[in-house]
């Protein structure tokens, strides 16, 4: 039920100006007279973006807040630029399945199964240009640019809107913060630990 209902008909292009406040699964139709060409349509994913950021990496989201036509077809693309060494880190998508194709450069990605009774394994691979790589739904994944100079990819995900939880960031930068004493029995580490971690984060996020 998470994921992205089926077509009911040719398209419902999102009115992302419509006034309507009724909560749907998606976005409210415009109305088909008033659809164009340009409603599934974008330009610019050819041009690399800065990646010049703690992490070196810089992700390009394409989905139905730039192409209205998105809305209720379960699908969504983006481009992700890796600096030499850069990291895209942990993160989920609660929504979709993501497919990555590697277009320059090699990535050591990965990714982490729900808890079971084997523990949570972890699933890798080093990718080369060409190379394509699935990310199941909602499991925890990243990827490393392991070269020296820099790297991209594209991902193809099965939402319209596919959602990001990047871990670190949700455990360590939430608003307000998590507890120190839950983060600290959590991790089986110090307060003072969990509080400079915090202090990286909370600041970064808000």
């Amino acid at each position: 039920m998470a994921s992205d209902p089926s077509q009911l008909q040719d398209f419902c292009v999102a009115d992302l100006k419509s006034p309507n406040a009724v909560l749907v699964n998606g976005f409210v139709c415009k109305p088909p007279m008033h659809v164009t060409a340009d409603d599934f349509f974008f330009s610019g994913l050819d041009m690399p973006d800065n990646t010049s950021n703690q992490l070196g990496s810089k992700v390009t989201l394409v989905n139905v807040n730039q192409i209205a036509g998105l809305n209720t077809l379960g699908i969504s693309l983006a481009r992700i630029d890796y600096a030499p060494y850069g990291l895209n880190p942990p993160h989920t998508h609660p929504q979709a399945t993501e497919i990555l194709t590697v277009l320059e450069g090699t990535l050591y990605v990965g990714f982490v199964t729900s808890n079971t009774n084997n523990g949570n394994l972890l699933f890798t691979k080093m990718l080369k240009k060409g190379d394509v790589f699935v990310f199941p739904e909602g499991l925890i994944h990243f990827q490393f640019n392991y070269g020296p100079t820099p790297a991209v990819a594209v991902a193809a995900l099965s939402s319209q809107n596919p959602g990001v939880i990047t871990i670190a960031n949700a455990v360590f930068g939430s608003n307000p913060p998590i507890s120190d004493a839950v983060l600290a029995k959590a991790f089986q580490v110090g307060k003072d630990t969990i509080k400079y971690l915090q202090a990286q984060f909370w600041v970064a996020n808000n």
